[in-house]
């Protein structure tokens, strides 16, 4: 009997053993990194534990940026074209089957660049028409446009709460933030300063009776020449954008709208732009740098003083942070690899083989 309990015992204590593991290793293989290769035109799905890549996918004419959808299931992927203005595509990748979807045709909208995922929506520039658009995966159609007047309006972020975006205008050296404002009257009535309405007569508007409407409002602030990658502090107080023809940094205190302060940085044409997740160190690539240049600079949030200098052995475009801040991952376009840098010791620690040149990275988490 008491051997019967204890092979009982051991048989229970096998079977949690072996559900915990691999509820372990279903949890780790959940999220994976997605990095594009401009030549190959694929994008790497890559196990971010191994760093081996587990598939390479089509990903449509020139990809530049990448970011995956809330549950991770879908990869949407920017088809820029450069100085050919006549694509006008997202590229769609299925990552659960890892294959290619039928692109996302955008009209007449084209030269897509900056990505972000946000309440369920795509959202992406066109430089061409300079304009911030925003594609509704459910109903397959793109909902929703805004104009920035701005020249190459880039990159783009949007807040968890949807209602203020930023972004960065490459030839007309500023950075939007674009806010949603309530308009009285629908936006109508009498200029300022002129009498009001008899008393006891609401106001009206040529649309009839009062009513306030939702609307954007869009600052642009100065800031240095080819901004281009930016990032917002985890705090939300501060906007760090990098000046790729300045080699600066200029930081913008988001609730005056104003530019505080101008950072010099030893980097030859700066790309990107992270803050670790705690806020504490920003990383900025070199996409100018050669081999024997500096790759990535590593700066203290806090203090705006230079941590370290690394050398990753060419120009470094995409900057991908780990949620748990312990590593960031580099595309070193002109050397062919992803750095893995600990950020502990802003040592480098590994290298990811995703093909030739790439460029963005992003994580996608299965829900």
């Amino acid at each position: 009997m008491n051997t019967e309990r204890v092979s009982r015992r051991k048989l229970f204590c096998l079977i949690v053993v072996a559900f915990l593991a691999s509820a372990a290793l279903a949890q780790t293989s959940s999220t994976t990194l997605l990095a594009l290769s401009k030549n190959d035109k694929t994008v790497a799905i890559v196990d971010p534990a191994t760093l081996k890549v587990l598939a390479r996918v089509a990903s449509g004419p020139d990809p530049h940026e990448i970011i995956a959808s809330d549950d991770g299931k879908l990869a949407f992927i920017s088809n820029y074209g450069g100085s050919d203005s006549s694509l006008n595509t997202i590229s769609v990748v299925d990552l659960v089957a890892r294959k290619a979807l039928p692109p996302i045709d955008l009209g007449a909208l084209r030269s897509t660049h900056g990505l972000a995922f946000a309440g369920g929506k795509l959202y992406f520039t066109a430089e061409t028409n300079k304009v911030i658009g925003r594609y509704d995966p459910a109903t397959q159609r793109v909902d929703w446009i805004l104009g920035t007047g701005q020249d190459r309006t880039h990159m783009v972020d949007v807040s968890k709460n949807l209602d203020r975006i930023i972004t960065s205008n490459v030839n007309s050296a500023t950075i939007s933030i674009i806010e949603q404002v309530t308009q009285p009257n629908g936006g109508f009535g009498p200029p300022p300063g002129a009498p009001g309405p008899p008393p006891g007569v609401p106001p009206q508007g040529p649309g009839g009776p009062p009513g306030a409407r939702q609307t954007w409002e869009v600052t642009n602030i100065p800031a240095g020449r080819g901004v281009e990658g930016f990032d917002v502090s985890p705090d939300g107080k501060e906007i760090w954008a990098a000046n790729a023809r300045d080699a600066t940094v200029t930081i913008i205190d988001v609730a005056t709208k104003k530019a505080v302060e101008t950072l010099p940085i030893p980097v030859k044409g700066a790309n990107r732009l992270k803050f670790t997740p705690d806020g504490k160190l920003v990383l900025i690539s070199a996409l100018g740098a050669r081999a024997g240049d500096t790759s990535l600079v590593v700066i203290d949030a806090v203090t705006h003083k230079e941590m370290k200098q690394l050398n990753l052995g060419g120009g470094a475009a995409g900057i991908l942070i780990a949620p748990d801040g312990s590593h960031a991952y580099v595309a070193v376009s002109t050397a062919d690899k992803i750095a893995v840098i600990d950020l502990r010791t802003l040592e480098v620690t590994g290298q990811i083989e995703a093909g030739k040149q790439p460029d963005g990275l992003a994580w996608a988490v299965r829900k």
